[in-house]
């Protein structure tokens, strides 16, 4: 079950560019409920709170029961903007979520056991090629993140989404075979292997030539005798 967290708000009297600048300059962010086949509904959200709540982490998929003057409503932060320049919340729009309510949510990828990577090890890196991954399921049921555990992983291998657990209620929307994740190769990996193949090939080649064996004496070595000529007479012994 998803843990629901709670968050306070006020009615948005006015709408309007001009209303919403006034806000700002309070110290406030507007922004709007919408969805469950009910109108929507203009907010203020303290700009403090907000920002807390955004840099946090995982705001896009987390619950919240938003307390409006005393009712509290469910809803879950569907977009945001920030400040071009400065990063501050500016605006932000959020979704009703009626109970047993199926939604589409993005899951961030999260990478494991990096330190446990023989291709890390070797001198490879983590490339992230999927960093989220698009999903429905209950509202209530949301995963915090999608774990791809890469010990085991070398250079030039990955981990697919096939290769994950979910649970039976989270589809996923898209490939089932996506690639997550990927060991990369140092830079002159190539180049490593093209000269080790090339040794090696060398190597058995000069181990394949005709006479290779017995080719070289070994250093040092005494010439062996030469053998007596057939019919020759042996040397006559000295007295």
């Amino acid at each position: 079950m998803a843990t629901v967290q709670e968050m306070k708000a006020t009615v948005r009297p006015k709408g309007g560019k001009g209303a919403a600048r006034a806000a700002r300059y309070s110290g406030r962010v507007p922004g709007v409920i919408y969805g469950d086949n009910k109108p929507p509904m203009m907010v203020l959200i303290e700009h403090d709170e907000l920002k807390k709540r955004i840099y946090a982490g995982r705001f896009l998929t987390t619950l919240y029961d938003l307390d409006i003057d005393g009712t509290k409503h469910r809803v879950i932060p569907r977009d945001f903007q920030l400040d071009a320049l400065k990063d501050l919340p500016m605006h932000v729009d959020f979704l009703r979520v009626a109970e047993g309510a199926k939604i589409r949510v993005h899951i961030p990828v999260h990478v494991l056991n990096t330190d446990q990577s023989p291709g890390v090890k070797r001198g490879g890196a983590v490339n992230i090629v999927t960093h989220s991954v698009e999903v429905i399921c209950p509202a209530e049921s949301i995963p915090d993140a999608i774990e791809v555990d890469i010990a085991g992983v070398d250079i030039n291998h990955s981990k697919h989404l096939s290769e994950i657990a979910l649970p039976p209620e989270v589809k996923v929307i898209g490939r089932a075979d996506m690639t997550l994740v990927t060991v990369v190769p140092p830079s002159g990996y190539a180049e490593e292997l093209k000269a080790a193949a090339e040794a090696a090939a060398a190597a058995a080649a000069a181990a394949a030539a005709p006479g290779a064996e017995g080719a070289a004496a070994a250093p040092g070595a005494a010439p062996a005798a030469a053998a007596p000529a057939a019919g020759a007479s042996p040397a006559p012994e000295k007295k």
